[in-house]
């Protein structure tokens, strides 16, 4: 089962996927974990990467569907996925279609979580990430309403889309999409 965990920056899209992989028994693919672990370990695309989230923006779609790809080759993600942070473009939307195809699978939900953006900010800044300032956090909603929300309408139309309100405890929000993937 592959599911896809779409909505803004600090929405909860990474804790409601750990909570689906420990209770649903699916593996949790984080880009923004893979994109961490590679900072911190200097590699070229870590490097690359790195340049990218410190100004906000997003990563590059080649360098992105290219881990993407690595880790769907993967043992522990030969029945499925959650995908967190992936896809965040069309580009990327297309590639992981062209992805899952060859490999006889597709997309079973997109789980969509909605938070009114100034509570986004409120709880991003209270992570405290290094790459989480105010300024920071508002260019990242723009990036993601320019580049990613549009998704929103590319998979409208395929009767895999579940919006749930994210504004409540992490439980409730847990709740709500526990319910409707049934």
């Amino acid at each position: 089962m592959i599911i896809v965990m779409f909505g803004a920056p600090g929405v909860g899209k990474g804790t409601q996927a750990a909570l689906l992989a420990e209770r649903k028994g699916i593996h949790h693919l984080s880009t923004g974990e893979a994109f961490r672990s590679a900072i911190a370990a200097g590699t070229e695309l870590g490097k690359t990467a790195q340049e990218f989230v410190q100004s906000g923006g997003l990563v590059p779609d080649e360098i992105v569907t290219g881990i993407v790809e690595e880790a769907m080759a993967k043992p522990e993600f030969s029945s499925g996925a959650i995908l967190d942070g992936f896809p965040r473009t069309l580009g990327q939307a297309q590639a992981l279609d062209l992805l899952l195809n060859a490999q006889g699978k597709a997309i079973a939900h997109i789980v969509n979580i909605t938070v009114d953006n100034e509570e986004i900010v409120k709880r991003m800044l209270l992570r405290g990430r290094q790459d989480d300032n105010e300024d920071v956090i508002r260019h990242r909603l723009h990036v993601y309403n320019e580049q990613t929300a549009p998704l929103l309408e590319y998979y409208a139309g395929s009767g895999k889309m579940i919006n749930i309100a994210g504004d409540a405890d992490i439980e409730t929000v847990y709740a709500r999409i526990e319910e409707s993937l049934r």
